[in-house]
Formats: C-alpha cells, structure tokens, sequence
C-alpha cells in the first residue's frame, strides 16, 4: 500500500473518532448535568450552552498556536500529542463530579485539540500532487460525518450503556486512534530552523491574500451552515411526525443521512476538484447547497427532511475539501500548518455560531426561518466566492 493511503485511512479513522469526541456530548448533555445535581430546567440549558460552546470556542483560539507546533516540530507529533490528550480529557469527564467540573474538562479539550488541523495538513503535505484533491476530499468525510453522526452515537451509547459509558468508549478509541497513528503514521518532515514568523507577518508572506480571507469565511459559514440546524432538528421532526415515540431515532436518521452522503462524495467530488479545479466545485456547491436548503423549510413529513438531508450531504461533500485544496495550492510548505490552523479556527467558531445562531432564529421568528437564513447566507458567500476566488482563478488559470 502507497504512503499516503496508509497515512489517510489512520487520520481518517482518528479524524473520525475526535469529531466524534467534539460533538457526541450534545445530545446527552442536558442528562449528564442533571445527573450532576442541576435540576432547574433554566439552569440546566444555561450550563449545557457553557459546556457545549466553550470546547469550539477554546478550539478557535489554540487551533492556529497549534498549527505553528506542528509547522516546527512536524505533524505527526501534533497528531500523537492531540489523541492521547483527548482520550485521557474525555475519560476523565465521566469522572466529573458537578457542572463546574465537566465545563472545566471540555475547556481543557478545547486546549488540547487540534487533530483535525495536524491530519488535514499531514495529509496535503505528504500526499502526491495529482492525488491531493482525492485524499482531502476522502479525509473531509471523517470530520463531517463525525460531527454529524457523533450526537447520534452519544444519544446510542447512554440509552443502551449509560451516561458515563459515552465518555469512556469515546476515551478508548482516541487511545486505540493514537496507538494508530503511533504505529502506522509515517511522515517525511525536515525541521527548518527559522524566525518564527507572527501571524502579521504570515500575511505580508502570503500571496492572494484576498482569496485566501474569502477562503476562511466561506470555511465559516460552511460550518455555520451545518451547525444552524443542530439545535432544531428534533423539535422540527417532532412537529412534522405524528410517532412521538420514535423522535429521537428519526433525528438521528436526519443526521445520519447527511453524514453518509458526504462519505459517499466526498471522495468523487475531490478527484473531480483534481480534474476541472477545486474553484468551480466550490462555488457549484454553495449555489446548489444554498438551493436545496428553502425545501427544507416546507417539507410536511420526515422522509421528505431525510432525502433533503441526504441530497444535502452530497453537494456538502465538495465544500470542505475544496476550501482545503485552495488553501493548500495558495499556501507555502513551510507556512501550511498556520494556514490550516487559522482555517480550523473560522471552522470552529462557526460551529459555535452556528448552534447559537439556529436556536435564536428558530426561537425568534420560527424553525422554517433556519433553513431560509442558512441558504441565504449560502447563496450570498456563492456570489463573493464568483468574484473573490472563480473569476481571479479562473483567468490565471
């Protein structure tokens, strides 16, 4: 087996498993905290929005520091480094003895993640030219449909093992990910001893710096996009069925389903990024992503939000990945790290927004009016991308 495809299946495999540990929590949160002695139904989703939020928020600051770690001492270190921290962090949280505990616990994983940016620039670093746009696309499935899956996963593992369960298998396969990673994770990386530049002076380095920022929002809102909905999905399906009973499965199957479609694309739509250039994926698929979230808003059963969900997580899957390729065509070795640092942390702060964003909306003017925002604000980053990346790329090209 080739290098970079060993490389791939191990940091997807991880990249899967800590996305997993990043967003399983959300559904059992408000369980575990009232398992901890918070019974005030105000308090209880005051501290859950804390313990939630705090991890992506801690994650966006420290995700580029990280990144210039693994630009010095080489990636596979960052990877190492990331795995065991989250592992013993997550197993340490079923621990927890109150509220203040468990926010304390996922702060410290906001501190210590940062396995998605070592993996993503491993991966574009040490993969062969022709196939990087295949290898992106393939490793974007593991954080996607990690966060989409992982509440599923969390909700699964207290209903049949219990609250604390869901924090100790999640620590166990972070640990079998960094025995992985240990093993089978070879990098070619050689340690250049220069100037640690400042993030100022990244930018004066840069090339296409205008290209680049317009790179980092579309990230965000990108992310913002999926995580709008998070909040909402199983009141909105709780509406639209008439088995009560079966809400919380139907949720998952929501999320689920975007989460195996983007696994299925993904990979097809990064070799079609290799082909025709990752510029015209990217903005095909905000057009077309933007488009598919208004039937969203006036489905009138379950199975109509399921195939809209699926048909979503297919155009989705050429979104990350082509924001990737760019940054790493535009970005200089020695400076890929930061880059994908600075990348992960517009990603993390608009998963943060995301979930705050949808829940406001939702409250304020209506669940219909989500997916309306959301495809609005799609649809308005497709039009800035047409002038700010496909027209300046398109024409170098």
């Amino acid at each position: 087996m080739k290098l970079w495809k060993r490389n791939l299946i191990v940091c997807w495999f991880g990249m899967f498993v800590t996305s997993i540990g990043m967003s399983q929590l959300a559904p059992v949160l408000p369980l575990f905290i009232k398992d901890l002695g918070v019974h005030d139904p105000g308090l209880i989703a005051q501290f859950s929005g804390i313990a939630f939020g705090v991890t992506f928020i801690i994650s966006a600051i420290f995700s580029p520091i990280w990144g210039l770690a693994a630009d010095k001492f080489g990636r596979k270190p960052m990877l190492l480094r990331a795995s065991l921290g989250m592992a013993i962090i997550i197993g340490c949280t079923g621990f927890a003895q109150n509220v203040y505990e468990l926010i304390g616990l996922r702060l410290l994983l906001g501190v210590i993640a940062g396995y998605t940016t070592a993996c993503t620039t491993l991966i574009a670093t040490q993969t062969d030219k022709e196939h990087v746009g295949r290898a992106l696309g393939t490793l974007s499935t593991a954080s996607i449909a990690g966060s989409l899956l992982g509440p599923m996963i969390g909700g699964f593992i207290e209903e049949n093992f219990g609250l604390q369960n869901v924090f100790f298998i999640t620590g166990a396969l972070l640990l079998i990910a960094f025995f992985a990673t240990a093993l089978f994770v070879k990098e070619s990386f050689t340690r250049e001893d220069k100037k640690v530049l400042s993030a100022k002076e990244i930018w004066r380095t840069l090339p296409n710096k205008n290209i680049i920022i317009t790179l980092f929002t579309t990230f965000f809102v990108i992310t913002l996009a999926l995580y709008t909905i998070e909040p909402i999905i199983t009141v909105y399906i709780s509406h639209l069925s008439h088995d009560t009973t079966h809400v919380a499965l139907l949720a998952g199957l929501a999320f689920s389903a975007s989460g195996l479609a983007n696994i299925i694309a993904a990979p097809i739509l990064g070799k079609t990024s290799d082909k025709i250039g990752a510029h015209k994926v990217i903005l095909v698929a905000l057009i077309v992503a933007g488009i598919i979230f208004i039937p969203q808003a006036f489905v009138s059963n379950t199975w109509q939000l399921i195939g809209l969900r699926f048909l979503l997580g297919l155009v989705a899957a050429g979104l990350s990945p082509s924001v990737n390729i760019l940054v790493k065509r535009l970005t200089p070795d020695s400076l890929t790290g930061r880059v994908f640092g600075f990348n992960m942390a517009a990603g993390y702060l608009g998963a943060f927004g995301g979930s705050i964003l949808g829940g406001q909306i939702a409250g304020w003017f209506g669940i219909q009016y989500v997916f309306l925002v959301t495809s609005g604000l799609l649809l308005i980053n497709a039009v800035w991308v047409y002038f700010k990346v496909y027209k300046k790329l398109n024409h170098s090209k």
